[in-house]
């Protein structure tokens, strides 16, 4: 989407949820920003905002500032849920060795010039998973 944003292609963004944009204040301020020097206007469906100018821009800094503190918030509680499952024999975690996806669809995705975001896209894992599946074959070469 970036690609199509600075070659001038889309002139509106619309999203559901402004903390939907970005994982963290910084990065939703630095998209934000890049966006907005492109002038593409960002909308926020259901916060009912639309950010275009000054006001648009502090109230997604506040807005964007609220939803890392309230992820922050579910991490905590997450924490103290598993602490708590483990306690009663509940949860015990996933078993060491295993992984969410397979190591050599990764590396086949990888031959077939896929990148690393693809990749996870593709597998429903994390980049850094994708790193340590790519990874985990260099080590058994050698």
């Amino acid at each position: 989407m970036q690609e199509v944003i600075f070659n001038g292609s889309v002139k509106t963004v619309i999203v559901w949820k402004l903390d939907r944009l970005a994982r963290n204040h910084r990065e939703g301020i630095n998209v934000l920003a890049d966006w907005c020097g492109q002038d593409v206007r960002v909308v926020a469906v259901t916060q009912q905002i639309d950010l275009k100018g000054t006001i648009g821009h502090v109230v997604a800094g506040v807005l964007f500032g609220l939803a890392e503190i309230e992820m922050q918030h579910t991490k905590e509680r997450q924490v103290a849920g598993i602490k708590v499952a483990k306690k009663k024999g509940i949860y015990a975690g996933r078993k060491a060795g295993t992984m969410k996806a397979n190591p050599q669809r990764a590396r086949a995705l990888r031959k077939q010039g896929m990148t690393d975001t693809e990749i996870a896209n593709a597998l429903k894992v994390s980049k850094s998973s994708v790193y340590r599946y790519l990874n985990l074959a260099k080590r058994k070469r050698l």
